[in-house]
């Protein structure tokens, strides 16, 4: 019988990685600094292994063992891999260095482990011409790691258009999981092409296949919720251009965005059976109204929590906090469950498990 693989979530969040791992997996060590999110973790998890508070407060005394994966999904605001290593003071992204001195630390030890998981926005990629990227490569090739990434979009697993990088890196890549991928996107090429040589020496384009096709689509995940007045919808159909008037066909279903153009504040929709990218609530324009046609009559109102965690494949069992506000700031800011399960599956427990028979053995 295999042990279970082990594994640190820094950036825990309300802990959709761990959901997403599975029972393969145990957790010996989660971080966040977040309170709403704490509560929401330990409202869905045992939470002896769960610490609240600033990663830079962490040593590595803190951290249990050695594990197989850490995996990080660190603050994307204002990414910045290539500035000051400042703390929370210095900007939320820089939280990004605090977990990384600790993989330093470890690694000092003779701890460090195994993989690492760090997801982002696709911005990443680019970010100040690619220097930030060549930044995180430059650190995971200085602590002895082979690395490459993936760009996977939850669309492929859940009704949300959310696009999002995954860095997998190992201190053991295994040749038979090299090869070619539908993850392997042209801006993702894009960002390797501009890597140093040295540090294109240590990439891995990762072989992970393409899921099943997606079986639902945004109408299938909604909930019966009491709809808006049909002032209010009025309003929001006025702030939408022809041609997003006419994507409402009767039957139709879909997500509003209000955005700010250059000839003043708009709304936008899709009925192409995708929610928008879901996003923390700080305003109102940040949070995505549902529109559905029936008998030519439209109805809006806004996403619901629920509806929400759906997006982000929780299962409806997953306690949500209270308020509208702080549920979709948990879900706004997770990673998509499904995408972790499916990048274990098809690539971190067979890259340690080739890696490391004793783990199968056990």
């Amino acid at each position: 019988m295999s042990r279970p693989l082990t594994f640190y979530e820094f950036f825990a969040g309300g802990g959709m990685a761990r959901l997403g791992l599975g029972d393969a997996w145990r957790c010996l060590f989660a971080n966040d600094f977040d309170p709403v999110k704490v509560a929401t973790y330990r409202a869905n998890f045992e939470s002896e292994d769960l610490h609240e508070g600033d990663v830079w407060k962490l040593s590595a005394a803190d951290l249990p063992g050695r594990v197989d994966l850490a995996w990080a999904s660190s603050p994307c605001q204002d990414f910045s891999l290539a500035g000051a290593r400042a703390g929370l003071a210095g900007g939320r992204s820089s939280a990004f260095f605090g977990f990384w001195r600790l993989i330093e630390a470890l690694n000092a030890e003779g701890r460090a482990p195994r993989t690492i998981v760090i997801e982002n926005v696709v911005g990443l990629l680019t970010s100040h011409g690619g220097k930030d990227f060549e930044a995180l490569c430059r650190a995971l090739a200085k602590e002895g790691y082979s690395f490459g990434a993936l760009e996977i979009d939850a669309a492929r697993f859940t009704p949300q258009s959310r696009p999002r990088v995954f860095v997998v890196a190992s201190h053991e890549p295994h040749p038979e999981l090299i090869g070619g991928s539908p993850f392997h996107t042209q801006a993702l090429r894009s960002a390797f092409a501009k890597l140093p040589a040295d540090l294109q020496q240590r990439w891995c384009w990762w072989r992970v296949p393409a899921p099943s096709a997606r079986n639902t689509d945004l109408a299938a995940l909604l909930e019966d919720a009491e709809w808006r007045s049909e002032e209010d919808t009025d309003h929001l159909l006025s702030l939408m251009s022809p041609a997003h008037r006419a994507r409402l066909a009767d039957g139709s279903v879909g997500a509003v965005f209000r955005r700010t153009r250059a000839d003043g504040q708009r709304a936008e929709v899709r009925t192409d059976g995708l929610a928008g990218c879901l996003r923390t609530p700080r305003g109102g324009s940040s949070r995505q109204t549902v529109v559905a046609v029936k008998a030519g009559k439209v109805r809006s109102r806004l996403l619901t929590p629920r509806e929400g965690a759906r997006l982000m494949g929780l299962p409806d069992s997953y306690v949500l906090p209270k308020t509208r506000t702080a549920a979709l700031h948990v879900v706004g800011d997770g990673v998509a469950v499904p995408i972790v399960r499916w990048l274990s599956q098809s690539l971190l427990e067979p890259l340690l498990r080739e890696a490391s028979p004793a783990i199968a053995a056990e």
